[in-house]
């Protein structure tokens, strides 16, 4: 029987199957009350190297067990992580803000994660087979591995991370984000009592912490989500030991809306993909490029829509789509987007506010229309509920537009004409394209960013390879006849 948790205590961090408190504790805050969450540990330096040295010796016996083994443990997990789910489901909403739906969504989501992630396996490839010898390529696992999770998707990010890293033969060091870390430590108490000592292992800790596991020479990889910023600084940390590294990085996507499409139809689900999470999600339609011809049309249905479905409030509120800006420092950042507003003389559509004087950090939808392309909303990434609408008229001009940034995590095509989108589709300059609808993602479908959107895939099977070190196997036959 699966243990049930309780979401108000935190009696420490996860090290080699047990709780280890820390002289110092911190708490994050409710973004939709402002009120201070409950205590949680901060790892010193010395919390790391006992989680690594338990995580080397764990790896010894996890590395050498069957892919039956693990998918059985990995299935017992995901059914702890169900039993406790509508806890799991409000500590999400008071911790990251996003609608209670949405949190459901996500474990949902997670649940299904896990369970496929159970069902795969890097076999043997046979290169060469003769009379003399069998040449095999085989995949390795790397050891330790250390997962930094981001505050937007902080249950579904991290699994997405400990699965394909466990079924590869890893051991995991999972570090939450500082300001989501309530949800990561309970999977980290679900997991002790499934996996092996050693084998999950989760440290919350303030900004010394990442640095600190990104440099030791104990960890083997580490996966990575976050900002572009920030990516470039675990980059450069990563290679003082040449130890692997994957990012997925800020994205900045856009769509492309041709003029055939039945607005009536599409349009529910662009606009419910621009403002989804208060914008928290890197690959949401960030930059919707409208086809001249129907841009008028478009854009008021947006602005109705959004107005009429799209419900600014707090994640327990019934319909609430925007839920709080996450933290302050995105509360500041997306505020700052808002006040360009005016500075710059952007046009709005549908204006748009900051709720200023309320204890939570809520801010309503913005649509600019059809602002310079050199503008800040159009070329930065908001990461908040502002969206700009663009007019195009040729086809090779919007493509050159859409592929101009140093982003390519993700971008659509909206077109009846099936042809003309997946042609459109195959010039865009992206990790994730899709036809007729967008942030579509599965579990055994590779997911990552070109350019500066990241280094690496994570899920499917070029996912899981990315957890292991590819190795030649030469079997000579006849050496000793």
């Amino acid at each position: 029987m699966a243990p049930k948790i309780d979401i108000t205590t935190y009696p420490g961090n996860i090290i080699n199957g047990e709780f280890v408190p820390t002289p110092t504790t911190r708490h994050s805050i409710d973004p939709a009350t402002g009120e201070p969450l409950y205590e949680v540990p901060v790892a010193r330096r010395e919390d790391l190297d006992a989680a690594v040295r338990h995580a080397r010796a764990a790896f010894k016996t996890w590395s050498a067990t069957t892919h039956e083994e693990r998918a059985g443990l990995v299935r017992a997990f995901a059914d702890a992580i169900e039993a406790n789910r509508d806890e799991l489901e409000r500590l999400q909403t008071m911790e990251q803000g996003k609608p209670l739906g949405l949190a459901r969504t996500e474990v949902d989501m997670s649940l299904r994660w896990l369970r496929t992630f159970a069902t795969m396996r890097l076999d043997d490839e046979v290169l060469d087979d003769n009379e003399e010898r069998t040449i095999y390529s085989t995949r390795v696992p790397l050891g330790v591995v250390g997962a930094i999770v981001p505050w937007n998707w902080p249950i579904l990010l991290g699994l997405g991370k400990i699965g394909p890293a466990l079924m590869t033969g890893n051991t995991v060091i999972m570090k939450p984000s500082p300001y989501t870390p309530y949800c990561d430590l309970k999977l980290g108490e679900l997991a002790m009592s499934v996996f092996p000592p050693g084998v999950v292992q989760v440290l919350s800790g303030d900004d010394s912490l990442g640095p600190w596991l990104t440099e030791h020479p104990g960890v083997d990889m580490i996966s990575f989500t976050g900002s572009i910023p920030t990516g470039k600084k675990v980059a450069a940390s990563c290679a003082r030991t040449l130890k692997r590294y994957v990012l997925e990085l800020g994205g900045n996507d856009a769509a492309i809306v041709c003029d055939d499409v039945d607005i009536d139809k599409c349009l529910p689900k662009i606009a419910t993909l621009a403002f989804l999470n208060s914008g928290q999600i890197c690959m949401l339609a960030k930059r919707i490029y409208v086809h001249d011809k129907i841009y008028d049309r478009f854009r008021d249905a947006m602005v109705e829509f959004t107005r009429n479905h799209i419900k600014t409030g707090g994640g327990f509120e019934p319909d609430v789509v925007v839920g709080p800006v996450q933290n302050s420092m995105q509360f500041e950042l997306v505020k700052d987007m808002y006040a360009q507003i005016e500075k710059c003389g952007w046009k709005t559509a549908l204006e748009g506010r900051v709720r200023e004087g309320e204890k939570g950090y809520f801010i309503e939808p913005a649509i600019i229309d059809n602002p310079p392309e050199d503008s800040r909303i159009v070329v930065e990434e908001p990461f908040g509920p502002i969206v700009p609408l663009l007019r195009w008229s040729d086809e090779d001009d919007v493509v050159e537009r859409a592929n101009a940034l140093e982003t390519g995590l993700g971008a659509s095509v909206w077109s009846r004409d099936l042809a003309r989108a997946e042609r459109l589709a195959r010039r865009l300059a992206a990790g994730s394209v899709w036809v007729n609808s967008h942030f579509d993602v599965a579990p055994d479908v590779p997911f990552g960013g070109h350019k500066e959107s990241g280094i690496g895939m994570e899920w499917g099977l070029e996912g899981f390879r990315h957890f292991t070190n590819s190795r030649s196997l030469w079997v000579w036959k006849k050496v000793f006849e």
